[in-house]
This record gives structure tokens, C-alpha cells and sequence, in this order.
């Protein structure tokens, strides 16, 4: 019989040591034994109680901190409420650093993980507040207060909550290629139009160079049309319109290569739900349900 200390339902059970390391244990390093373990397993891991809790606090403070700094740049809330917000914006401030060392003290490498992406945007989350306390007459920075915008940088930290994410993220690495492709070959239209354009319309109609004109395709083809430039003639309003049509219609295009990849990396087309527990994303060969193993509805789980 296992003991409590190696049961599937204790807090204190490693996740790596049930189905493998994580990413973060291989790739920062999972110390052996300790409160620095236990920190590992708190701070890094999601399939414990403790480690859920430490991510829904951390969640709702980001959220906190980043509502703080929106609230805190309207003028009429800030001249009333000016000193909470600086009062919270200090707490989060504190906290988060605790959290940055707490995961610099927890794992093996701390300088990969500081070198790491969330490593960066952990430390560019609370370095404003610091930097705006101890630097405040810098004439170089113009308006210190130009800084504390970097905070809203925190809301960077829930993409490592969110369990899809390195889903999407390898699809669209995947896809990057085919993506470049297509945004060089629009981009070789978009050149192609707006030196036709020029020729057609001239400086006299406000087309003054080929990048001006350029600078006008981009804006036709994705229907912002800000109206400071305008074609006149009417072979150049034809031009303009078979460029609106043609970005309606390339919409679709980068989000087509995206969608195919990420079929293709899930084995199939996703289809209904589990009728049992509600559960989606279901390949289409699939048979039963992923999460707790009823039967789907038809012949093939479709």
C-alpha cells in the first residue's frame, strides 16, 4: 500500500514524479529535496491544491495591478484616488518581487530563467516602480510617469496560465513559413497597385511618391482608409476599390493556415461535446471522450 507521502491526492507529491517532469523542471531545473522544492512545486506546478491556489492569487492580482494603472492614468479618478493607487501599486509592487525572487530562489538555474521570457517581463513588471522612486528628476526620461505604462506589462504573465497557449504558440510556428509567404506576396501586390497608383493619380492628387502611395495601399487594403489621401480619377477609384476587395477577401488567408495547422497537430478535425461531461475538442476518429471515457454520439465520435 503507498504511503500519504507518495498518494496521487497529496499536495506533497511531486507532479514530475507522477508523469514526468514538466518543461520548467527539465528546463530550469527541479532541486532535489527542501523547501526549495516545495517552492518549485508550488510556484511552477498546476496539478497540486497549493500550486492552484498560488496561480488563481496570482492571476487576480495581475489583474489588480493592471486595472490600477488603467483606473491611475484618468486624470479626474487619479486626482481623487491618487494616494490609494500609490499605496496599492506599492503592494503589488513588493509582492510581485517576492514572487521574482521566490522563482529565482526555487529552481536550479536561476540565470536561465531570468534570461527566459517570463523571467524578462517579471523584471520589466516591476522595474518602473523602482525606477520612478529613486530617479525621479532624470530630465532625460521627460516624464517619469512614462515609465509606470511599463507596468501594464504584468498583463504578459497570464499567458503562462493559460493552458492553450503553447498550443497556438507551436501552430503558429509551425505555420510561420507559409504566413511569410503570404505576407510577401501581398506585400509585392500592395508595391505592384500603389506604383500603378502613382502613375495614374500624381502628386497633384496628393500621390507625391511611391512610398506615399504605398502608405495609401495599406491603408485601402485594410479598409482603415483614413481620407488624407484620396484617389480623383476614376481609373484610380477603380484601382482603389479592386484594393478593398482584395483585403475583404485576404482576410481569411493567415487564419486558414493557422486553423489546418493546428487540425493537423490535433490528428483530425475537433468535433462535438461529451454528452457525459460536457468536455470539447474531440478528434473526429475519436471514439470516446478524452476526459472521462463515454461513449460519443455516433458512429465515429462525431
Amino acid at each position: 500500500m503507498a504511503s500519504a507521502s507518495t498518494s496521487p491526492s497529496s499536495d506533497t507529491t511531486l507532479p514530475g514524479e507522477r508523469s514526468g517532469h514538466t518543461w520548467e523542471a527539465r528546463h530550469f531545473g527541479m532541486p532535489a529535496a527542501g523547501w526549495r522544492r516545495r517552492w518549485f512545486v508550488v510556484i511552477f506546478e498546476n496539478d497540486t491544491r497549493a500550486g492552484r491556489r498560488f496561480d488563481v492569487w496570482l492571476l487576480i492580482a495581475i489583474l489588480a495591478s493592471v486595472l490600477v494603472v488603467m483606473l491611475d492614468s484618468v486624470q479626474a479618478i487619479s486626482n481623487r484616488f491618487g494616494t490609494l493607487f500609490d499605496l496599492l501599486e506599492w503592494g503589488f509592487t513588493i509582492g510581485f518581487t517576492l514572487e521574482y525572487v521566490a522563482r529565482l530562489a526555487s529552481v536550479e538555474r536561476p540565470l536561465r530563467y531570468a534570461r527566459s521570457f517570463f523571467g524578462i517581463v517579471d523584471l520589466v513588471s516591476v522595474l518602473p516602480t523602482y525606477l520612478a522612486f529613486f530617479f525621479p528628476g532624470l530630465h532625460a526620461l521627460i516624464d517619469i510617469r512614462v515609465l509606470r505604462l511599463l507596468r501594464t506589462f504584468r498583463i504578459l504573465k497570464l499567458v503562462a496560465y493559460v493552458s492553450e497557449y503553447r498550443y497556438l504558440a507551436a501552430a503558429l510556428r509551425d505555420s510561420r513559413r507559409k504566413i511569410l509567404v503570404f505576407l510577401a506576396a501581398v506585400m509585392l501586390i500592395q508595391v505592384t497597385m500603389s506604383t500603378l497608383m502613382y502613375v495614374v493619380e500624381g502628386a497633384e492628387n496628393g500621390f507625391t511618391s511611391i512610398p506615399t502611395s504605398i502608405y495609401w495601399g495599406i491603408t485601402a487594403m485594410t479598409t482603415v482608409g483614413f481620407g488624407d489621401i484620396v484617389p480623383k480619377t476614376d481609373l484610380g477609384r477603380a484601382i482603389a476599390s479592386v484594393m478593398m476587395l482584395l483585403g475583404w477577401s485576404i482576410l481569411a488567408v493567415p487564419t486558414g493556415i493557422v486553423t489546418a495547422e493546428m487540425t493537423r497537430r490535433s490528428g483530425g478535425a475537433p468535433v462535438g461535446r461529451c454528452p457525459a461531461c460536457g468536455a470539447g475538442n474531440h478528434v473526429a476518429s475519436a471514439r470516446y471522450c478524452h476526459q472521462c471515457g463515454e461513449a460519443l454520439p455516433g458512429d465515429e465520435g462525431s
